[in-house]
């Protein structure tokens, strides 16, 4: 069991088993991430096994967060001439969505009297993992704290993300995909992608640049409420 292949193994298969439950049940609440997430925690938990012990492994699917990442490129390459056509704007979007989510992070914190190492680990959640666990570690923040908020942040974006839309009658594909990738990053990306290629090219440049743009803005706006 203390080996990097228990951690790496039951990962791919509880994955693969929220995989198979969603699949059958279509309920988008059953998220694969939620399930795997939920029966790793309930192994670790029932078995009494360390984290370190899991995380030998674990850290392996880890490593590929940031290869994974890059991959997301391709799909903007197939759409360059569109996410040419719509760059300032596309920018412009992007940029107020890291502002909105780093400052209402840091108001919403003080607010209620969150300590400030959980929230300054939660500030860089709406990057992708990769990006926000060396933003957490600069910043003063817990990184496993930053990831676990990550996951969640995508989930959200994942399972209500297109409900959102609906509400607001958001119907623009430049705009949903930017929406999806800026907010909830791989994750949010993974959805755009279901609703057409335009909308997975327009997330997936978002999820590169909202992580620059945190990496740059979370210092100042830290230093600025404090």
């Amino acid at each position: 069991m203390d080996t990097p292949l228990f951690g790496f193994a039951i990962s791919i298969i509880a994955f693969e088993i929220g995989m198979y439950i969603n699949r059958k049940t279509k309920i988008s609440v059953l998220n694969p991430l939620i399930i795997a997430t939920s029966i790793i925690i309930g192994l670790l938990l029932y078995f009494d096994i360390e984290y370190d012990i899991y995380n030998k492994g674990g850290s392996i699917i880890s490593f590929f967060l940031g290869p994974a990442t890059v991959v997301l490129a391709v799909p903007l390459y197939k759409q360059i001439d569109k996410f040419k056509a719509n760059g300032i704007i596309i920018l412009i979007g992007i940029a107020v969505g890291s502002l909105v989510n780093i400052i209402s992070i840091l108001y919403l914190g003080k607010l209620f009297g969150v300590t400030d190492d959980v929230i300054l680990s939660l500030v860089p959640k709406s990057a992708t993992a990769a990006i926000s666990m060396e933003i957490s570690r600069r910043i003063g923040g817990i990184p496993a704290l930053t990831v676990a908020a990550a996951v969640v942040t995508g989930i959200t974006g994942n399972v209500i993300g297109i409900s959102v839309y609906r509400i607001f009658h958001i119907k623009d594909e430049v705009a949903t995909g930017v929406g999806l990738g800026t907010a909830s990053h791989a994750m949010g990306t993974a959805k755009a992608m279901e609703l057409g290629e335009v909308q997975g090219a327009m997330g997936s440049p978002a999820i590169s640049i909202a992580g620059l743009m945190t990496v740059f803005l979370a210092p100042w706006l830290i230093w600025l409420f404090n």
